[in-house]
């Protein structure tokens, strides 16, 4: 784990996590060239960067938020998902996107994630498991797993939660596009902006808000909003080996070289 720092940047691969605090706002970014897309690296870093923000004192409120103007998370990285060969590292390497909401679940500030663009598989995830989410129109998402051969099993308990069983169903099972709207209908979103600039102005605005109220009511409030998780550690592990065994199939490896083409 990286003790964070007032900022601080790890390159990971050919992508790279910054971390800073500033007025008691924390900010965890990420990026990667592939559309932001998430190998295992930089996954374990996200979840680390998170965890020490959270414990750091002066935090009062996480920001989320990837670097560019355009997708906000691609998901799992491709590249990696063909190179995985046995059911042990497939699991190892979906515990990454686990260990990320866990690590987000666990942190007693409240979690505003900034999305800027396009979200897909693993990133939705994220998204479900922050508090508070801003966006702008052009923020379409997608869970693309049923498409490629494995299905939202470590993701999904995150979704299910802040959307309902009925659209998290709609989104596994009809693997296309929905757009910002659909999105703050069902709750995935808190409030769309007309603009990246106006994006920036309600985050700052409201960042700033919440780290001004009282620290001890906001962590009770944390608890209370997460109230009937205690088992995800245990549930996500499991939904984790479940992915892991299926990515190793040869509909699935069909499927992901099919996907990638598209």
């Amino acid at each position: 784990m990286l003790t964070p720092t007032p900022s601080s940047t790890a390159a990971v691969g050919s992508g790279a996590v910054t971390c800073s605090i500033t007025d008691g706002i924390a900010t965890v970014s990420f990026y990667h060239p592939k559309g932001n897309s998430l190998p295992a690296a930089l996954l374990r870093d996200i979840a680390g960067r998170i965890t020490s923000v959270s414990q750091h004192p002066a935090t009062r409120v996480v920001v989320i938020r990837s670097e560019g103007a355009g997708t906000f998370c691609a998901g799992a990285s491709f590249d990696e998902l063909k190179q995985i060969a046995t059911a042990e590292a497939g699991k190892e390497f979906f515990m990454g996107f686990a260990r990320v909401i866990l690590s987000m679940r666990r942190c007693p500030k409240p979690i505003i994630s900034r999305v800027q663009g396009k979200v897909v598989g693993g990133g939705v995830g994220i998204v479900a498991a922050s508090d508070y989410v801003i966006a702008v129109p052009e923020a379409p998402v997608r869970l693309s797993e049923l498409a490629v051969g494995i299905g939202p099993f470590v993701v999904g308990p995150a979704i299910e939660r802040r959307i309902g069983t009925a659209a998290f169903s709609a989104l596994a099972l009809d693997a296309d596009w929905r757009d910002a709207e659909w999105c703050r209908a069902t709750g995935l979103y808190t409030r769309i902006c007309d603009n990246t600039q106006a994006l920036d102005q309600v985050l700052g605005t409201l960042s700033h808000k919440l780290a001004a109220y009282n620290p001890d009511a906001i962590t009770k409030l944390k608890a209370a909003l997460w109230d009937g998780t205690d088992s995800w550690d245990q549930l996500l592990e499991e939904r984790a080996a479940m992915s892991g065994t299926l990515v190793l199939s040869e509909f699935t490896r069909n499927a992901i070289a099919a996907f990638e083409k598209k």
